[in-house]
């Protein structure tokens, strides 16, 4: 009788970061290995998170691979990082796989053979039988996974829609497979919930066409569209509409024609001829022009407000644009989107800002999720993706399909549900993760203090207190000088600094005196004397940093220590 075990690393109650876990006989897959960007009291610096590769590292002799469902930041981006610190066979669809390509690119990954699987597939790694089959979302080539146990099918459904009007293959969802995989007795579905507080299907209102085609009707008015680089379906709408009114378009982000390039090249879609123009083409004064800005998280809304404030060398805004915001804030771009948003108004263009609720992002409605259920048929099923509200939506969904609560398994990441035989045993087994924040500035792991102290910083300030030194003597030759920043602005403050000043000269000659002074434990001693005379005199607890300098006086080259 086989062991299986399920576990998320990321993606539950939460946005973003998905990363989840099957484990047959010991044997570890893993399914995607997303980033998701941090809330506004999260940044600090922070560029994104990803998940934590402990338990990977810990048993990497037992992972077989890492299945990626498709080309999206929330499932793909933290692979790079996963892939400097340990080896792991990687397998992806063709256009998932031109992708990633890149991302090794950014990590300087060299030589990493991807395995190439097909959207309606079946393959065996170490022994186990795997299926991939077709899902439709925001991106062309996406499939679920199923993976093959004595007990039934562990079923992965990653992002989907039905749409049953749109027949492009790269993208369309096939029901067919969907229901053999129902007939072949399924243990569990693993299946999304971020959309599962909305009726309905999502199709047809994910589509945008019709919600702006008027003003590409409009001839003598320029627009500027801003689109998140890896939603190729609203590319695809904006292409086939500049097409059907003879509008050329321009690609601020040479990215994004590369994808469009690939895309063309693997036949998924066939770009309308000669629509996109080059840099060299674009100019200010064209009235036939849609101009894309894209990008990835909230790097679209940056690069427009920058547009909007006049400080880009390509594209200069003018009265008579219309500018599309068809870029949803998603978790972590409020802030910048809102500064986007009113920047553009005060450069005076119109604004056409797409309704949230009437055009709705590429993830399964209630109607879709109940398609899904009906079809897959799975004994048990464990909802994933998103915040706990929307997995407990997505459970009670279930509920209405006729299911019984202890057929649903609620999660939190680092949980395991623990299933012997075809009956759920267990899901007291739980690992303590911590996230991986990546640093805006070179994109390495930045650890927990260094995030405290940031923390630290931004709301209570710092003081600087340092003093100069004879090596030789010890004695006070210079100083104190006291910097604050961000805590004391009072006029009548001066006696707190000259106090925190005192307070470093006692501790030093105090330590002296018993022949006891190290300068590092000083500077310890000092900076917990000082931040409790901090609170109690102002309320806060800025970071402390007190300084000494040692110079040896009996020595001309000014040595240091």
């Amino acid at each position: 009788m086989q062991k299986i075990r399920l576990m998320a690393l990321g993606g539950l109650d939460e946005d973003g970061k998905n990363m989840y876990l099957v484990e047959i006989d010991g044997d570890i897959f893993v399914v995607d290995a997303g980033l998701k960007y941090p809330s506004e009291s999260e940044q600090l610096g922070i560029e994104y998170i990803i998940p934590d590769f402990t338990y990977l590292l810990e048993h990497q002799d037992r992972v077989k691979g890492i299945f990626i469902s498709h080309g999206h930041d929330d499932v793909m981006s933290a692979l790079g990082h996963l892939l400097t610190v340990m080896d792991i066979e990687v397998y992806a669809t063709a256009l998932t796989a031109r992708i990633l390509e890149d991302e090794f690119k950014l990590h300087k990954i060299k030589n990493k053979h991807i395995h190439i699987v097909k959207r309606n597939d079946t393959f065996k790694v170490a022994g186990h039988t795997i299926h991939t089959f077709p899902v439709m979302q925001s991106i062309a080539d996406g499939v679920g996974f199923a993976f093959e146990t004595d007990s039934g099918m562990i079923v992965y459904t990653s992002e989907f829609v039905f749409d049953y009007d749109f027949l492009n293959e790269a993208f369309s969802m096939d029901i067919n497979a969907l229901s053999k995989l129902g007939q072949s007795n399924v243990l569990v579905l693993m299946s999304e919930s971020r959309g599962a507080k909305r009726e309905g299907y999502t199709a047809p209102k994910h589509r945008i066409s019709d919600h702006i085609d008027h003003y590409f009707e409009e001839s003598d008015r320029r627009i500027v569209v801003t689109l998140y680089r890896q939603n190729l379906f609203r590319i695809m709408e904006i292409l086939e509409l500049a097409s059907k009114y003879n509008k050329k378009v321009f690609f601020y982000d040479p990215d994004h024609v590369r994808l469009l390039r690939t895309v063309n090249e693997l036949g998924y879609y066939k770009i309308p001829k000669d629509v996109i123009i080059s840099q060299e083409e674009y100019d200010n004064e064209r009235k036939d022009v849609v101009c894309v800005v894209s990008g990835s998280g909230n790097e679209v809304f940056k690069l427009m407000n920058n547009i909007a404030i006049g400080e880009d060398d390509i594209i200069e805004l003018n009265e008579h644009d219309i500018v599309i915001i068809a870029s949803p804030v998603v978790p972590g771009t409020e802030k910048d989107a809102t500064a986007m948003e009113n920047d553009l108004y005060k450069a005076g263009v119109s604004i056409v800002k797409l309704n949230a609720k009437e055009i709705l992002s590429m993830h399964a409605s209630i109607e879709d999720l109940k398609m899904m259920l009906y079809l897959i048929r799975p004994k048990y099923y464990l909802p994933i993706k998103g915040e706990y509200s929307d997995l407990i939506n997505n459970a009670d969904i279930a509920v209405d399909m006729g299911y019984t609560p202890d057929k649903i398994i609620i999660l939190d990441n680092g949980q395991f549900a623990t299933f012997e035989g075809s009956r759920l045993a267990s899901t007291s087994d739980q690992i303590e993760l911590e996230d991986k924040a990546i640093d805006a500035s070179d994109m390495r792991d930045v650890s927990g203090m260094v995030l405290k102290d940031r923390e630290k910083l931004s709301t209570d300030g710092a003081i600087i207190c340092g003093v100069v030194l004879d090596f030789n003597t010890k004695k006070i030759i210079g100083g104190p000088d006291i910097q604050s920043r961000g805590v004391i602005y009072l006029k009548d403050a001066d006696h707190i600094l000259s106090e925190i000043g005192n307070i470093l000269i006692s501790t030093i000659k105090k330590n002296v005196e018993s022949g006891s002074y190290e300068n590092m434990q000083v500077r310890m001693e000092a900076r917990e004397q000082i931040s409790r005379y901090v609170l109690r005199s102002t309320g806060k607890s800025p970071m402390i940093l007190p300084a000494i300098v040692e110079i040896n006086m009996g020595d001309e080259s000014g040595k240091e220590s």
